[in-house]
């Protein structure tokens, strides 16, 4: 097998079955205009988050942008959304995984975010029977037989599909176009596109995206440009793409009516992406001696500088016509422990009637055994409306209300191991092709890793990086604790049957990362690079 190639374009990968389908010739120079023509502006917007990431470095902090102040003000609306996308009150997530793709539309949720991106491994595998998988289901093809000779088709009525590509910080190394490797965020978006957008449209609930770690409304505006030369290549009219932006770092807060306005053509709102935000704030204000976060489980969504953010999203969406879509509850189903299990099941309800009570119109699931929880508490406040879009949050909020970064205590042994042991764990199972996986009864990605190695470096430079008993964090600490938590990783995945190849090399990788000098933007951008 091999495929005829557009001039400039090269694939340096193994040609899997069905990848002549996905990597058409048609596809790839469609792939090939984009990257021409967005690939400089996209480097340029990755040289200014490093440039804004010197001055936060040098004590600078964020505020909200002045030349964007008749954009706050201005009496302006995002585009009617289709039907399609009015009722979204539980949403679930997963990777791009054949079963996974079935079980989460059939979950009973009303959407179903596929996901390329933090709860997918990126591996050339991974990527491309992704686009395969989708393609089959999006035509209601797709199926899947387990070892034990079980089936798993899909139902009738099935989720709502919305899909997240690649954050811009990605590229898709296997491809180059002119000797330069493409965008994984356009890799993902044009493939998809491409061989599905119009398929979708005819079946009336699509094509609709997720876009990942935006910094900024520039961001969001080369999105914007992408999907308007998108539709015009394939005669597709303005506006049918519909995208809902995760605001999931720092900076996106400030400027959250600016990324609306910037898409509000093609916006389907924004997202609390919870975890990833606590990662981009230990991230953005690694050097500042005076920040300094407590143990992860102790930042929940109900300390100020975290409830903040969520009603000011809440607020920002519903004053512009948009949805409001709160985030994961990362809490799974526990077998074999009744006491622990409805703990858990308590968790998730008490998460999804804050979001409901709030002002979301719907929020995250990342397991089909959660979505009945979820969605009796959404109904509970929403009742048959699908969604509350005309609900306003009162209050003013602004850099004091999420620059208040609290609580700092407690930092625990038991917090610092479990950063630790959560870390390896993710690591090697996202090395050995996993990027979704439930540890110590949590659904983990991408997201939590960069917490959990984020954490023990801050805790190791900050002044502020001591225990409760008095010890100061340092390198030498976490040394010794690595052996440890890794024989315990090891341990666990023996018993779950897994092979450990992967975890001295991933103890390896959390260790560099944790204690480096210089603190890396992202862990995924080195394992990338690492994996085959």
């Amino acid at each position: 097998m091999s495929l005829q190639l557009p001039s400039g374009v090269r694939v340096d990968a193994p040609l899997l079955p069905g990848s002549e389908t996905i990597l058409s010739h048609d596809a790839l120079a469609f792939l090939a205009k984009l990257h021409r023509a967005f690939e400089a502006r996209r480097q340029e917007l990755l040289r200014t988050r490093t440039a804004r990431q010197a001055r936060f470095d040098a004590g600078e902090m964020p505020g909200f942008l002045a030349e964007t102040a008749a954009i706050r003000s201005g009496d302006w609306k995002i585009a009617p959304l289709p039907r399609a996308l009015e009722c979204r009150r539980v949403e679930i997530t997963g990777p791009v995984e054949r079963k996974m793709i079935i079980n989460a539309f059939n979950s009973g949720a009303d959407s179903y975010m596929s996901d390329f991106e933090d709860s997918n491994s990126p591996n050339w595998e991974n990527q491309i029977q992704g686009q395969i998988n989708l393609h089959e289901a999006i035509r209601r093809q797709i199926h899947y037989t387990n070892e034990a000779g079980k089936e798993y088709r899909l139902n009738e009525k099935i989720a709502t599909l919305q899909i997240r590509p690649r954050g811009w910080h990605l590229d898709e190394k296997h491809v180059t176009v002119d000797g330069q490797r493409v965008s994984g965020g356009i890799f993902d978006f044009a493939l998809v596109f491409f061989h599905n957008a119009k398929e979708q449209i005819a079946r009336g609930a699509g094509p609709f995206f997720y876009l990942p770690k935006l910094e900024s409304h520039l961001e969001a505006r080369l999105w914007n440009e992408i999907f308007v030369m998108a539709q015009d290549e394939l005669g597709i009219p303005r506006g049918t793409i519909k995208a809902t932006v995760l605001i999931e770092t720092i900076l996106a807060t400030f400027e959250m009516e600016e990324i609306l306005y910037e898409l509000r053509e093609h916006s389907a709102g924004l997202n609390a992406g919870r975890w990833d935000y606590i990662f981009s704030c230990i991230k953005k204000f690694r050097k500042n001696k005076n920040f300094c976060l407590a143990n992860r489980a102790a930042i929940t969504m109900e300390v100020p500088f975290m409830r903040a953010y969520a009603l000011a999203l809440v607020q920002a969406c519903h004053k512009r016509g948009a949805p409001a879509m709160g985030g994961m509850s990362a809490l799974i189903p526990i077998k074999g422990d009744p006491q622990a299990n409805e703990k858990a099941l308590s968790g998730v309800r008490h998460d999804k009637r804050r979001d409901a009570t709030d002002g979301f119109d719907g929020g995250w699931v990342a397991h089909p055994g959660l979505v009945g929880i979820a969605m009796e508490e959404f109904v509970a406040v929403l009742g048959k409306a699908p969604n509350q879009w005309q609900k306003q949050v009162e209050g003013a909020f602004g850099p004091a209300n999420w620059l208040d970064f609290r609580p700092e205590a407690p930092i625990t042994e038991a917090g610092l191991r479990g950063n630790i042991n959560v870390g390896i764990h993710y690591l090697g199972s996202w090395l050995a092709g996993n990027g979704c996986v439930p540890i110590h009864n949590l659904m983990e990605d991408a997201a939590t890793a960069e917490i959990s190695r984020s954490q023990v470096w801050q805790w190791v430079v900050s002044p502020k990086g001591i225990l409760d008993d008095g010890r100061k964090i340092d390198a030498a600490m976490v040394r010794a604790l690595i052996p440890e938590e890794l024989g315990k990783v090891k341990t666990t995945v023996t018993a779950q049957g897994e092979n450990t190849d992967t975890y001295d090399q991933a103890a390896r990788i959390f260790e560099e990362m944790s204690l480096s000098a210089d603190y890396p933007e992202f862990l995924t951008l080195p394992l990338y690079e690492a994996m085959k």
